[in-house]
């Protein structure tokens, strides 16, 4: 778990402008310089020499006058991931959950106050979604970050609260403080949660926490549907007890990892 949500430290600025341009190429699905120095607000003649490192570095590629995100931040992505003992432990798991589902099974860690995915699997019968791994989305949002949060400490949820806020989505996402407290109450009382169109109209997801043997969360796992596939008793209870028994074989494995 990732305790730094609202802490202090000394920020360089050069360092700080280029990963700054990094997120505007990935906001703005690609972009040529003038693009990029309006987005952050930032003179074309300091985007332009950034851009150009980060090219001759092999992380930002062009076609025509437009830069793009290279495949040097894959590789740096997938040595992370494969890095974290639970991507190593869970791959397998989240794999098998997809294949009895039917569906999409997710991985999902805390880093800096937000969810993190790291894996994700489809089965047979899944539709399109934004989620691939590295993904990063407020935790309030999905089964999987609500789970997680019902498993941290109040003050950190609080940090995390207080750094990223707590932004609609949808228009079924949480965006009272109060009122997520009291769902993560909730979560605690039957060990899973639900997310019914919070993050993405027509999808309907169940979450369980993976949790350490200090019962706080180092990750979650969930399934995610359309909604007119997971209604009545497979809601209720089939993929609650399937998401909850993979979330278990995963803290089984990691404990004797």
């Amino acid at each position: 778990m990732n305790r730094t949500a609202d802490d202090d430290g000394v920020r360089v600025g050069a360092t700080a402008t280029a990963f700054e341009i990094v997120q505007a190429l990935k906001e703005l699905d690609g972009a040529g310089v003038s693009a990029v120095a309006r987005h952050i607000d930032t003179p074309k003649t300091t985007v332009f020499d950034h851009l150009k490192t980060l090219e001759e570095l092999g992380y930002v590629t062009t076609a025509g006058d437009e830069y793009r995100i290279g495949a040097g931040f894959l590789e740096l992505g997938g040595y992370a991931r494969n890095q974290m003992t639970v991507f190593e432990v869970g791959k397998p798991q989240v794999d098998t959950l997809a294949g009895k589902t039917d569906q999409h099974a997710n991985l999902m860690i805390e880093e800096h106050g937000v969810g993190v995915f790291l894996y994700t699997a489809a089965g047979e019968n899944t539709v399109r979604l934004d989620t691939y791994a590295g993904r990063q989305v407020h935790l309030q949002t999905t089964a999987l970050g609500k789970s997680i949060l019902a498993y941290t400490p109040r003050d950190w949820v609080e940090a995390i609260l207080n750094r990223h806020g707590m932004p609609a989505i949808t228009d079924r996402t949480i965006t009272d403080r109060e009122e997520l407290f009291e769902e993560l109450a909730s979560i605690r009382e039957r060990g899973y949660a639900t997310d019914k169109e919070e993050r993405v109209n027509g999808m309907w997801c169940i979450g369980a926490p993976i949790t350490n043997s200090d019962n706080e969360a180092v990750g979650a796992v969930s399934v995610s549907a359309p909604k007119n596939q997971v209604q009545g008793e497979r809601f209720r209870e089939t993929l609650p007890n399937q998401v909850q028994g993979t979330a278990n074989v995963i803290e089984v494995n990691l404990t004797y990892s």
